[in-house]
């Protein structure tokens, strides 16, 4: 869906697609796919809380969603680290009355570099985004899915892997 074109599904809740009533936390929501997913969710009824490691590009969404009156929460948060994804899941579960319908694992580092010139915390930063956060959010997710009495986790994640490029193998085995 084109980028602020939600308005179309908006009205329509009735479809088999409503997602009215259920709730939602997309990772790396400010721009690209997160913030189009975003939009989607919202446009389809769900109340969706996102979160970003930009804060600027985070408050600069958020406004637009609230000025168009849309039910959407954020957080910032690096998902690299351990402790900032259980503080967000907490603020989620409080959001949320400790319950969570959907979760959009999608936030990524996207390291472009040749394998030879990586360095061990741009490695680390790597696998720590693209593939530790989502298996942890999963986990952490699973108490408000089991509360919700439903869940349903998705995972964003690249054509890099199928493409061959040397400037990208840590991002392909990460996210791919």
């Amino acid at each position: 869906m084109a980028e602020g074109n939600t308005s179309t599904l908006i009205g329509d809740q009735n479809n088999k697609w409503s997602l009215n009533g259920m709730t939602a936390l997309v990772t790396g929501g400010a721009r690209g796919i997160g913030h189009a997913i975003v939009e989607e969710l919202l446009g389809l009824g769900a109340s969706v809380h996102t979160c970003d490691r930009d804060e600027t590009k985070l408050d600069e969404s958020l406004r637009r969603w609230k000025a168009l009156g849309h039910p959407v929460t954020a957080s910032v948060c690096d998902v690299a680290s351990r402790a900032e994804r259980e503080r967000l899941m907490e603020k989620v579960s409080t959001t949320f009355d400790g319950k969570l319908d959907i979760l959009v694992n999608n936030a990524g580092y996207g390291l472009i570099c040749p394998a030879e010139d990586v360095t061990a915390e741009e490695y680390s930063l790597a696998m720590a985004t693209n593939l530790e956060s989502g298996f942890h959010f999963s986990q952490i997710a699973l108490p408000l899915m089991r509360q919700s009495g439903k869940g349903n986790i998705v995972f964003i994640s690249s054509a890099a892997s199928a493409v061959v490029s040397p400037s990208m193998s840590v991002y392909a085995s990460s996210k791919g």
